[in-house]
């Protein structure tokens, strides 16, 4: 099987990685707009070449780890792709994605959202297992064909990851509230200390727990501009569902109810008695 991913940054470098451990892999190539990136994915071993854009359309299995908006863009550009070739993306919404395919490639199609990353992007943030007991969400597979359906399971199953089917509007409303949101959240925690006068002050006390809730405010801002536009419907819902959460706990610690502030946090505690 050969293999061909359009993106080398941390999700298609990653993906890279790991593609070339399988023995029934025989060739990894990448494609990328930035030369950059190009250069380094050869320099960091990531892929066995560069190829242009329509050169991955002689490729078995092509990846599209790129901005959502690109994703649109490319899968209109590989209308001429053969019967058998399987495309997989790697968008980190769905629902449009989905209804943008192609119809004469839409069998040929299978939308997959790996649910795993860092705040690090490029090349150079690739890393080895990214994707190693992680889940992996398949969004809408009836209406991939048999054999496209079957390359992405195998493939997913020899990365190790864990395979959670759904429709692409419940994964789009799923991903707003455990990562879209989220985001949202720390990009606002970030400006909040940035834009005060004593920012340098303030920054010099951070701890573990800001460090940790404002991680994820040094993701690529144009990645995330693109994911938010895209899922701007669910993620406004979750936003409000957060502020009506965040409201209540300033009501309460306002007017002393500290009974009800334990109760509150004390319920926060049992979402790890779910994740862990």
């Amino acid at each position: 099987m050969n293999v061909a991913i359009i993106g080398l940054g941390l999700m298609g470098g990653s993906l890279a990685i790991s593609l070339k451990k399988l023995d029934f892999i025989e060739n990894v190539v990448g494609s990328d707009h930035n030369e950059t990136h190009q250069k380094e994915a050869i320099e960091l071993g990531l892929v066995d070449k560069i190829v242009k854009f329509d050169e991955v359309k002689d490729y078995d299995v092509i990846f599209l780890a790129i901005p959502v908006d690109g994703v649109i863009s490319a899968l209109n550009n590989l209308i001429d792709i053969k019967e058998d070739t399987t495309i997989i993306d790697f968008g980190s919404t769905k629902a449009k994605i989905v209804a943008s395919v192609p119809p004469q490639i839409r069998k040929n199609f299978v939308a997959a959202h790996p649910m795993t990353g860092t705040e690090n992007f490029g090349p150079r943030a690739a890393v080895d297992d990214l994707y190693n007991d992680k889940v992996v969400v398949l969004c809408d597979l009836e209406n991939s064909a048999e054999h496209q359906v079957k390359v992405a399971k195998k493939i997913f199953k020899a990365l190790n990851m864990k395979k959670h089917f759904m429709s692409a509007c419940q994964h789009d409303r799923h991903a707003a509230l455990i990562s879209h949101m989220p985001h949202a959240i720390s990009y606002s925690l970030a400006n909040t200390v940035m834009h005060q006068e004593n920012k340098h002050n303030i920054l010099a006390l951070a701890a573990g727990g800001f460090r940790s809730m404002s991680r994820l405010a040094k993701s690529s801002a144009n990645m995330w501009e693109d994911i938010f536009r895209q899922n701007k419907t669910n993620l406004l819902e979750a936003i409000e569902l957060f502020e009506g959460e965040l409201k209540t706990l300033k009501e309460n610690i306002k007017n002393d109810e500290w009974e009800k502030v334990h109760k509150n946090i004390e319920a926060g505690n049992r979402l790890h008695d779910i994740l862990d």
